[in-house]
């Protein structure tokens, strides 16, 4: 036979504008797939978080069936046992042998967090009593340890209401009070304690993690969380673009630059130097972490 034998076609070349219009519609696809997942909720687990901006892309898509209270209260529900994980302080995890931390996930920064610091009229080294919001029990060890380190030892009182903080001479403050602190163009001078942990050790500090209860069965929920971490990662230039808290800019610069969601190798030498630290300067016992996959 003389049929000659058909010749193959190559596809037509895409442009460099349809592979990057293929590409989004291909991850918006993967992304649809991953939030609906996780709209599936956690089931009878019952979970807690902290209400501050830093903890939102943690908690992507799972928000509906979360407990959000302060850190200090959320510690005391978790100790309890009415959660079966929260978000929590770091220190809640040295203070109590309950608790595995969720390997893999913090908040943490290398150098400036810009939500955790001391707001002092007096010179560091003249400081004779500071404010301290309470919500925190880290960031009071933090700034106890960086000041204890400087051989200073001002005196610690709780500080009564958020209200009262450009009237203090000293006061420590986290989270989003913090930020609308720092934003109002306050009088005080700012000692960022994350620059100051970085300065001292040149580690990362890891703020809050995963504290999962040991007496619990929480296999599945530990894949949620760390589900809804790479949701949320996956989906943070979308979290910046849309959440109301504060401005556009100031939340790229902090979501996107001081804060990151990674425990790794370096995280858990920061998280063993502060368990260091913590054992040298203060008598109650402290225990070792353990880390869950």
């Amino acid at each position: 036979m003389n049929e000659e034998t058909p010749k193959l076609k190559m596809a037509a070349a895409e442009s460099a504008e349809q592979l990057a219009r293929r590409f989004e519609r291909e991850q918006r696809q993967v992304l649809r797939a991953a939030e609906d997942k996780l709209a599936a909720g956690l089931g009878k687990a019952r979970v807690g978080s902290v209400p501050y901006l830093n903890a939102v892309p943690l908690t992507r898509g799972l928000e509906e069936d979360i407990v959000f209270v302060p850190p200090s209260q959320l510690a005391t529900l978790l100790r309890k046992g009415d959660l079966d994980a929260g978000l929590v302080s770091i220190t809640e995890v040295f203070f109590h042998d309950i608790y595995d931390i969720l390997d893999g996930v913090a908040i943490a920064s290398l150098g400036e967090v810009k939500s955790v610091f001391l707001a002092h009229l007096d010179p560091l080294d003249k400081i004779g009593e500071i404010a301290c919001d309470t919500a925190s029990l880290t960031s009071v060890n933090l700034l106890r340890v960086l000041l204890t380190e400087r051989g200073l030892s001002p005196q610690f009182r709780p500080l009564k209401a958020y209200a009262d903080s450009s009237s203090e001479r000293n006061v420590l403050l986290i989270g989003d009070p913090a930020i609308e602190f720092i934003r109002s163009n306050p009088k005080h001078e700012i000692w960022d304690l994350g620059a100051a942990w970085f300065e001292l050790t040149g580690l990362p500090f890891v703020y809050a993690v995963w504290a999962i209860r040991r007496d619990r069965n929480t296999r599945e929920l530990r894949q949620h969380l760390r589900e809804a971490k790479n949701f949320g990662l996956d989906t943070l230039d979308n979290i910046i673009r849309t959440r109301p808290e504060f401005d556009l800019e100031f939340r790229k610069d902090y979501l996107g630059w001081h804060i990151h969601y990674h425990l790794g190798t370096d995280e858990k030498r920061g998280i063993a130097r502060f368990l260091e630290l913590l054992k040298k300067h203060q008598p109650e016992p402290v225990f070792q972490p353990t880390f869950t996959i």
